[in-house]
């Protein structure tokens, strides 16, 4: 329950920075008119999400003759979750990973790498699929596009920050005999998007281990999950993800893009050892 308020409370944050950015813009049409244009901007992406990353990874639907264990481990996990059956994709990639997509239960889909079939112990694969079917069952793509609209709306209004500055800035400061206004402008269109991305990508962070944590519940065992994250975040780091995008890395069980020191701030995913501690430190 405290990664669900979690959630709503930073999702909560990046409504309180829009209306207060909108606000000090263009008042609440300015608000308004970037909300719009980011829920424009978002909701194709969102109802088309499961098409365009399936593609993008040249995922292939497999039928259940096709891959009999997948097919019987995520009708297993679903059953368990109370939701239909979803699609099952496999991804041309060495490089071990999985992910859910889908705009909701009735339309998702579980798809895995190659990679990640041929590493894990069957019992490892269950504990993988488990996390996925929670993403599907708590709606996570969802509140992933929710947060990526209000993300999207401050960047819009970031962007107009920076243009009234340049544009509008000069002519108001002599009215109000300052020169705070470009400044303030310009700081907030700096700071305002790198505040809503920390925002967005705590809040995929908090994602991550509610799915980690009912990802366990299903698979019946949290030693299951926690045995293949072991795995996981050794092997992408000796076979990584070459085709993996930044915009899509957030929906892979264990991030495909490497990177250290303050790269870990806008991670997508909390650190592997974290969520491993935490599973082992479930108690059925």
């Amino acid at each position: 329950m405290g990664n669900q308020l979690r959630t709503f409370l930073l999702l909560g944050l990046l409504t309180i920075l829009i209306v207060l950015i909108g606000r000090a813009i263009g008042g609440p049409q300015g608000m308004v008119i970037a909300l719009v244009i980011a829920a424009i901007m978002n909701l194709g992406s969102y109802w088309f999400s499961d098409k365009i990353v399936l593609a993008m990874y040249g995922a292939q639907e497999v039928t259940e003759d096709e891959a009999p264990e997948l097919y019987a481990m995520v009708r297993e996990l679903s059953q368990r979750a109370g939701l239909p059956m979803p699609r099952v994709c496999i991804i041309p990639s060495e490089s071990p990973n999985a992910f859910a997509t889908g705009r909701n239960p009735e339309h998702a889909v579980v798809a895995v790498t190659e990679g990640i079939l041929r590493l894990l112990k069957p019992h490892e694969l269950k504990g993988v699929l488990g996390h996925e079917i929670a993403h599907i069952k708590d709606r996570d793509i969802l509140i992933g596009s929710i947060a990526a609209t209000f993300a999207g709306a401050i960047m819009v209004l970031a962007d107009m920050a920076r243009w009234a500055a340049i544009f509008g800035g000069a002519r108001s400061d002599e009215e109000e005999g300052g020169g705070l206004g470009i400044i303030g402008a310009i700081v907030l269109s700096i700071v305002a998007p790198l505040a809503a991305l920390l925002i967005q990508m705590a809040i995929s962070r908090s994602r991550e281990y509610l799915a980690d944590e009912e990802g366990a519940k299903l698979s019946g065992n949290p030693e299951f999950l926690a045995s293949a994250l072991e795995k996981l975040a050794y092997a992408a780091e000796q076979i990584p993800m070459v085709e993996a995008k930044p915009a899509t890395a957030h929906m892979f069980i264990v991030n495909p893009l490497t990177g250290g020191g303050i790269l870990h701030l806008f991670s997508t995913h909390p650190p592997i050892e974290e969520r491993i501690r935490r599973l082992r430190a479930m108690a059925f």
